[in-house]
């Protein structure tokens, strides 16, 4: 039987492409980094030291990468593997396998910062020492210059550090936040409140933005807003569904493939009932799934005539109806819309996003759970 686990490639963040590997860690860009990476290509094309520009910008990627280098070390210390590093336009993101205990995220979550803290007294050591410029102003990171390039770099990483430090999320302030209220606070608590601080900070960098007429602060306040919104969101299925069985949720009436069905076969079941993943059977055994999106792909490669043992999805997520549903929300959010529910060998019922959500609400409005 399958664990309760995500395979590895299956959890990407949805939206990424893989760039590399560091240090054993997947390294991938988020669709909106490199929208911000065409945009600052055309700058520097239109820039006089276009070399400079360049340099300046893998300069400041390699911070961001640095910084995210440091919260995989300090988790590999407490023995938390690191999934992937993604990177965004405001920043990368360090996903680990489990949820951090307080101790663990207040440690990691300083790592980032004080890496950059670290790379900043360094740069400035370097250029006191050789009598290099070192006057700066923010003004000049939208027109870096080759005298003052390694000055403008140290600068730039004192702003990461500083801007990561704000106590909001998703910022790292926000999760040493997180993690000290979580010391006298329930954990999903402290995570509203951090999660409210980030919402502000989101509004008031947004005005500020509008006002002044600088529209890419109001770019980075909606992805302040976004993630503060994906945190309490996250913190508030985590109080509805904590210390619930995952049998509580499942479905138990659903439909379910042969192996020797065709996608054909599929494709009426798809018509013919509301369902939209089958789990494919050798008699009493689960050998794979197909969903909706595998079995729209299957009709256009393969036809209606291959069979769905060739197509399905051999690696899917099995989860135990004993386990605790708030452990599987994130394995949820990274696996697909489905998982299928199985005690032993046995097919018992299967977990859907949609199921989910609408229990979810239920739970919202008071509703106990039959367990």
């Amino acid at each position: 039987m399958k664990s309760l686990s995500v395979p590895v490639d299956r959890g990407a963040t949805a939206g990424t492409v893989r760039a590399f590997q560091l240090l054993g860690v997947p390294v991938r860009l988020h669709f909106t980094f490199i929208l911000l990476l065409l945009f600052l290509v055309v700058t520097a094309l239109g820039y006089e030291s276009t070399a400079v520009f360049a340099m300046f910008i893998l300069g400041l990627f390699a911070s961001v990468l640095l910084h995210e280098v440091a919260h995989a070390a300090v988790g590999k210390h407490f023995k938390i593997r690191t999934l992937e590093i993604v990177m965004f336009p405001i920043g990368g993101l360090s996903r680990m396998e489990r949820r951090l205990r307080p101790r663990e995220e207040l440690w990691i979550s300083l790592a980032g910062p004080l890496a950059n803290l670290l790379v900043a007294v360094g740069i400035f050591w370097y250029v006191v020492s050789t009598k290099q410029a070192i006057s700066v102003q923010p003004s000049d990171l939208l027109h870096p210059s080759g005298g003052k390039l390694l000055a403008l770099l140290g600068f730039a990483n004192f702003l990461l550090a500083g801007f990561n430090l704000v106590p909001a999320f998703p910022m790292d302030g926000g999760r040493l936040l997180r993690a000290l209220l979580s010391f006298v606070r329930p954990e999903d608590e402290a995570t509203r409140i951090a999660a409210w601080m980030g919402r502000v900070v989101a509004f008031g960098l947004g005005l500020y933005g509008l006002v002044q007429g600088e529209f890419m602060l109001v770019f980075f306040a909606f992805f302040i807003w976004l993630g503060a919104a994906q945190e309490s969101a996250a913190a508030t299925g985590r109080t509805l569904t904590n210390g619930i069985p995952v049998r509580a949720a499942m479905i138990t009436e659903f439909h379910h493939l042969e192996h020797g069905d065709t996608v054909r076969d599929a494709a009426n079941l798809l018509l013919s009932t509301s369902q939209q993943d089958f789990p494919v059977m050798h008699g009493d055994d689960v050998i794979g799934l197909l969903d909706r999106n595998r079995l729209l792909r299957a009709l256009a490669s393969e036809g209606p005539d291959a069979y769905v043992a060739g197509v399905m999805d051999r690696d899917y997520l099995a989860l135990e109806p004993a386990a605790d549903l708030a452990e599987t929300l994130p394995l949820m959010a990274r696996a697909g819309r489905c998982a299928l529910v199985q005690e032993g060998t046995h097919l018992v019922g299967l977990l859907t996003t949609d199921n989910l959500s609408e229990f979810l609400l239920l739970r919202r409005f008071g509703m106990e759970p039959v367990i």
